[in-house]
């Protein structure tokens, strides 16, 4: 019996080699912060950007909102097999983003999978039927455009497609002007029309539907199946755009960020094999060691080492731990429950045919809350990088910002959004950061990149009005 204890004593030692890599220092943290900090500037470049992994994308999106913004717009969401059409209100008294009613339809697979112009008519038939329902027919209402595949945006109006992905692959879409094929869709039926057309990333959405509620929102971060950010760089920074004063929202695109191996050194041998049995292997690694997509399957391959080391369960695995992508991310948050995460375990453990006993669960939480907090921390790292560059840009001695986030790992998991604030205090520390969550950016957030588009395009129209009347007392003169 003696012995039996002593080994059960001693084997979480043998279990915290395995967990050791997953423990980031602060200086290594910093490292990270630093590496990731020479990246967005590649990325910025006008010769660099074409190999950065870090792609840093202009939105055109060149202000965040003031408050003053009104009125009834419409919202388009399409990233998936359903997409939602939204009518959303923006009430300029009460500061707030309302949104009227939406509307779900589905895309039929064969559609998915057919002609471009077929699935662009029938996003304009379902537009038409919401139309009818909402009683908008014969309103010409300003239109955000939601479209979550990788684009090239040249014009807040004009994107192009680069490639098809999540099941997609229409033809005589790639390559070409997204907002082009929505018109003319919507042109060949000729019984409706819209106004202007916002594209928007919903990173982008985030940040935007967050800073009409609290105006210093700078920064969009999306940690849920997929991890992105946006942020307001300053535009004499942006070499491919043109132009010398103002910001402009950047799209970081920082999930490609490590593609070009700069992190190595903090890869574990189970990161090497999710990239490797990824759908995309080499691409995207610092997303496949944060998002709720991949976590999961990080635990699953740890603990089926741990049980064949004969460090959990006896030794004895099961069916279900064997099958990839079987240990679901949100096990996750329910084993590192506070209260009641022991039971939680216990019952996930059974439901997956394992044998278990108190330490194997105990140890089960270990493993969970190391994957975790290493994405959490990572994710902190990254963030600070760019409030510290914001702070940097406008010579600052203390900044002050709004984050806008959304994604369910951040929302639904216990301890991840404590443990990412905590990083980002002690990698920046003059910077004073407030987390505000975002409520439904793909549809909101798009509303209010088109409502903060139209502002400034009335803003730029006044002044041209005012330069022409000063020209022309000019010539009276």
């Amino acid at each position: 019996v003696g012995k039996t204890n002593l080994v059960r004593v001693a084997l979480p030692l043998q279990v915290q080699e395995y967990l050791e890599p997953f423990h980031l220092s602060v200086e290594k943290l910093r490292e990270v912060s630093a590496r990731l900090r020479k990246d967005l500037v590649r990325g910025l470049g006008k010769h660099s950007h074409h190999k950065a992994p870090v792609k840093m994308l202009p939105t055109f999106v060149r202000a965040t909102p003031d408050g003053t913004e009104k009125g009834d717009f419409l919202a388009l969401d399409l990233g998936g097999t359903n997409f939602r059409v939204l009518h959303v209100r923006v009430v300029e008294e009460e500061q707030k983003v309302l949104k009227m009613d939406s509307q779900i339809c589905a895309i039929p697979k064969e559609m998915m999978l057919g002609p471009g112009v077929q699935l662009f008519d029938h996003i304009a038939a379902c537009l038409n039927d919401f139309l009818v329902s909402q009683n908008l027919k014969g309103q010409t209402l300003p239109l955000g455009f939601t479209f979550s595949f990788p684009c090239e945006q040249k014009e807040i109006d004009k994107s192009i497609l680069i490639r098809w992905t999540k099941g997609f692959n229409c033809s005589g879409v790639e390559g070409e002007d997204v907002v082009k094929l929505l018109k003319e869709a919507i042109h060949r039926r000729g019984d409706y029309d819209i106004g202007s057309v916002a594209m928007v990333n919903d990173t982008v959405g985030t940040m935007m539907s967050c800073g009409y509620r609290d105006q210093s929102c700078e920064i969009g971060m999306i940690i849920g199946t997929g991890t992105n950010a946006c942020y307001m760089e300053e535009i004499k920074n942006v070499r491919r755009v043109e132009g010398e004063d103002g910001r402009m929202c950047i799209n970081t695109e920082w999930g490609g960020f490590g593609d070009d191996g700069c992190l190595k050194d903090i890869r574990t041998e189970f990161d090497v094999v999710v990239d490797e049995t990824s759908i995309n292997p080499g691409i995207h690694n610092f997303e496949k060691m944060i998002s709720g997509m991949y976590l999961g399957e990080i635990v699953r391959l740890l603990l089926v080492r741990l049980t064949e080391n004969k460090l959990l369960f006896e030794g004895r695995t099961s069916e279900a731990l064997l099958t990839p992508d079987a240990f679901e991310t949100k096990f996750m948050s329910e084993i590192e429950e506070r209260d009641g995460g022991l039971e939680n375990t216990q019952n996930i453990l059974t439901e997956l045919g394992l044998k278990w006993d108190s330490v194997d669960s105990r140890i089960v939480r270990l493993v969970c809350n190391a994957v975790s907090s290493r994405s959490a921390r990572l994710c902190g790292a990254a963030l600070a990088t760019l409030a510290n560059r914001i702070r940097v840009n406008r010579r600052l001695d203390h900044l002050k910002t709004t984050v806008g986030v959304d994604g369910t790992v951040y929302k639904k998991h216990p301890n991840f959004s404590e443990e990412l604030r905590a990083t980002v205090r002690l990698l920046a520390p003059d910077c004073d950061i407030t987390f505000l969550v975002s409520e439904d950016g793909s549809g909101k957030g798009a509303a209010m990149v088109t409502a903060v588009a139209q502002r400034l395009a009335h803003q730029t129209r006044l002044l041209e009005e005012s330069d022409g009347e000063v020209d022309d007392e000019e010539e009276e003169d």
